[in-house]
C-alpha cells in the first residue's frame, strides 16, 4: 500500500520535513497548516517541491470547529473553507480534514451538524475537494467514529467521508470492529498513530505521547484489518504528535516512521521482506578505547585471558568460557574514553540476517578489511552500535575468529564465567522508542514491558529485548540527566555460577567492586531471611539480590572504566534484570563518580 505522513510527525522547516520523508522511502504527505504558514515557499513552490521529491500531497489538515455552531459563525467558518479550498487548489491537494468541533457555541445537534457538513462538501466539490470528518477523542459532542459516521450518513453527500485515527479511536476504548459496517469508498483517509498505556488526560496524551506502530500499547493491526476488509485503497498515514520527535532530527525519525510502516504491512501480510533470523547468542562484545591497559586489567582481574589477536588490526580477544570480549585500540576508537561499540550476535543465517535488516532500512555500514578477512555483515543501531552478524565455529559458514591469531596465553585458575548474560545499552534520550521497534523488528526480539528506574536525577526508562531461550538479552534505557555519564555507561553483564566467588577472586586480584550503601542490606534483611552469614558476605562484597517467581538473582559490579563497567550475574530461574536494585546501583555509582 501507498505510506504517507503528516508533516507534525517530524521536525524542522517544512523543506526539512517533506525532504527526510522523501529519503526515507514515503509516497505521500499530510501537510500541516501550521508548517505551511510558517514556510517562505509560495505555495506552487511547494507542490513543485513535493513533485520533485516523488511526494503526492495526500491531506491538508486541519479545519476546525466547523459544524453544529450558530448561523453568523457557520456564515465565517464557509467564508474561511473557501479561501482555504483555493489555497488546496494551488497546492494541488484534494483531500481535506474536518476535526469535529470543539468550539464552546457548539450544540448536540446531530441533524445540523450533518446539515452544515453537507453545505461544506457542497462548496468543496466546487473545487474538487474531497471532505474528510474526523471524530476527536475530545469532541465536544462528537468523539467516537460511530457517532461520526452517522452524521456523515445523514448528509449523504458524495464528497464528505470520514477520515479514520487510529489514536482517536483506541485511546476512547472503542472497539473497531464496526469500521468494517463502513462502505471503503466513504473512507476517505487513515491515519495511524500508536501510544503507552497512559492513564490521563486523552487531549495532552494525544498532543504529547504519540508514537509509531509497534512502538506503544494499542493494537494498531488490529485496527487496520478491519480497515482493510471494507475495501478501503487509501494510503496508510502516520500522524504522531510526540515532544521527541519533533525534537529530534528529521531524518532518522522520517526512518523510524517508515520502518513502522513496513512492519506494521508485514504484520497485515501486505509485504514479504526477508525472514526474520532471530539470533542464538552473542558471539562477542567490542570495546574501543585509546588505552587498552585500564580495561585489560579488569578483564584479567575478572579471569579473562588475551587468548589472540587480530592478524591486521590493533584488536584483541579476551576470553573466558563463552564469554568473548574484543579490545579495539584502533586510530578509529573514541578518545572519550572505553566505550561498548559493537556487538557480535550469533545467526542461523547471516546474509539473511544482513538481507532482512537492510529490506527493513537498518544503515548497512561498509567494512574496511584485508583479502583474506572474513566477509561479516554489520548494520547501526539507532544508538550507533555496530550488530555484527556471526557464525562461529561452523565451517560452512565465514568465521570471525579465523581473522585473529592465537597468542597461547591462557587464564589462571579456574573460570568463574561461563558466558554473556546481557546486554545493557543505554540509549540517547530521542532514540529509545526507535530502539525498540528496532530490535523487535529488524532482529526479531521480543520486547518486555517497559519499566521507569529513579535514578539520582529522575526517572530511567529501561526495556529489555530478548529471545526465547534467553541466550541473547539487551537490555535498552534511556536515562533523565543528560549530562550525567553514569547514566550513559554501557554495560557487559557476565553469567556465572557463583558470584560470591566470582566477586572473592576479582577482588583478590586487585579489582575494584562497586560499593554499595549499608542502608540496602538493613533493608534487605527487613525484607528476605538469609542463612547465617549469607547477607553479611554480600555487604562485605557489594552483592545485591532480588527474587521473582522463577527464582533468585544475584549480582554486583565493577567500578566504571571510562563509559563502561561489568556486571557479575548469578541467575538461578530468575527472569528479570534486577530492576528493584537499579536505583542503589545508580546512586551509587553516582557517588563513586
Amino acid at each position: 500500500m501507498r505510506t504517507s505522513i503528516a508533516t507534525v510527525s517530524l521536525s524542522g522547516s517544512l523543506t526539512e520535513k517533506l525532504t527526510a520523508a522523501s529519503r526515507a522511502g514515503f509516497d505521500g504527505v499530510e501537510i500541516f497548516e501550521n508548517d505551511l504558514l510558517a514556510s517562505p515557499l509560495t505555495l506552487e513552490e511547494i507542490r513543485a517541491r513535493c513533485a520533485d521529491l516523488g511526494l503526492t500531497i495526500d491531506l491538508y489538515q486541519p479545519m476546525r470547529d466547523i459544524e453544529a455552531v450558530p448561523a453568523d459563525e457557520f456564515a465565517r467558518n464557509l467564508r474561511r473553507a473557501r479561501h482555504k479550498f483555493e489555497l488546496m487548489r494551488r497546492l494541488g491537494a484534494d483531500t481535506v480534514l474536518v476535526c469535529s468541533s470543539v468550539h464552546p457555541l457548539a450544540v448536540d445537534d446531530d441533524a445540523l451538524a450533518a446539515y452544515h457538513l453537507r453545505q461544506l462538501a457542497d462548496l468543496a466539490q466546487d473545487f474538487g475537494i474531497r471532505v474528510a470528518y474526523e471524530a476527536l477523542a475530545w469532541g465536544r459532542h462528537v468523539n467516537t467514529y460511530t457517532h461520526a459516521w452517522r452524521i456523515i450518513e445523514a448528509a449523504d453527500h458524495p464528497a464528505l467521508g470520514t477520515c479514520l485515527d487510529s489514536f482517536h479511536i483506541l485511546s476512547k476504548g472503542s472497539d473497531p470492529k464496526g469500521i468494517e459496517d463502513i462502505p471503503g469508498e466513504k473512507i476517505f483517509f487513515l491515519q495511524l498513530a500508536d501510544a503507552p498505556l497512559l492513564a490521563m488526560d486523552v487531549l495532552q496524551w494525544s498532543r504529547h505521547y504519540r508514537c509509531f506502530p509497534g512502538q506503544g500499547g494499542f493494537d494498531v493491526a488490529g485496527l487496520v484489518r478491519h480497515v482493510l476488509r471494507t475495501g478501503y485503497r487509501g494510503p496508510l498515514s502516520l500522524e504522531v504528535f510526540n515532544d521527541v520527535f519533533r525534537q529530534a532530527d528529521a531524518g532518522p525519525t522520517a526512518v523510524d516512521a517508515r520502518r513502522s510502516l513496513l512492519v506494521l504491512q508485514e504484520t497485515l501480510g501486505l509485504i514479504t521482506p526477508p525472514a526474520s533470523c532471530v539470533p542464538t547468542g552473542v558471539a562477542f562484545a567490542e570495546l574501543v578505547t585509546p588505552d587498552a591497559e585500564p580495561v585489560s586489567a579488569v578483564l584479567g582481574a575478572l579471569g579473562f585471558a588475551r587468548t589472540a589477536r587480530h592478524r591486521g588490526k590493533p584488536v584483541d580477544l579476551w576470553q573466558q568460557g563463552e564469554a568473548r570480549v574484543l579490545v579495539n585500540t584502533a586510530g578509529a576508537a573514541r578518545r572519550d574514553g572505553t566505550g561498548l561499540a559493537a556487538i557480535g550476535l550469533e545467526s542461523p543465517d547471516p546474509a539473511g540476517a544482513a538481507r532482512r535488516a537492510e529490506a527493513l532500512l537498518a544503515p548497512v555500514l561498509p567494512r574496511r578489511r584485508a583479502l583474506d578477512d572474513a566477509p561479516l555483515d554489520a548494520v547501526a543501531a539507532p544508538d550507533g552500535t555496530e550488530l555484527f552478524f556471526c557464525a562461529t565455529d561452523r565451517p560452512q559458514l565465514p568465521n570471525w575468529r579465523a581473522d585473529f591469531a592465537d597468542v597461547g596465553h591462557e587464564a589462571r585458575g579456574a573460570a568463574t564465567v561461563r558466558g554473556i548474560d546481557h546486554l545493557a545499552l543505554t540509549q540517547p534520550w530521542h532514540h529509545y522508542d526507535e530502539a525498540t521497534l528496532f530490535h523487535r523488528s529488524v532482529l526479531g526480539l521480543h520486547a518486555q514491558e517497559s519499566v521507569d528506574v529513579a535514578d539520582p536525577y529522575g526517572l530511567m526508562r529501561s526495556r529489555a529485548v530478548t529471545n526465547a531461550d534467553g541466550s541473547v538479552r539487551v537490555a535498552l534505557g534511556v536515562g533523565a540527566a543528560p549530562t550525567d555519564d553514569t547514566v550513559h555507561a554501557q554495560h557487559i553483564a557476565l553469567a556465572t555460577d557463583d558470584v560470591v566467588a566470582a566477586a572473592r577472586r576479582f577482588r583478590r586480584a586487585g579489582g575494584r567492586l562497586l560499593p554499595i550503601p549499608a542502608n540496602y542490606y538493613d533493608d534487605l534483611a527487613a525484607r528476605y531471611e538469609f542463612a547465617d552469614g549469607e547477607l553479611e558476605t554480600y555487604r562485605e562484597l557489594g552483592i545485591l539480590y532480588d527474587r521473582d517467581a522463577y527464582g533468585t538473582f544475584r549480582h554486583c559490579y565493577t567500578t566504571t572504566v571510562g563509559h563502561v563497567f561489568f556486571e557479575l550475574v548469578q541467575r538461578d530461574g530468575y527472569r528479570g534484570y534486577g530492576a528493584p536494585n537499579a536505583p542503589v546501583r545508580l546512586a551509587a555509582q553516582h557517588l563513586a563518580r
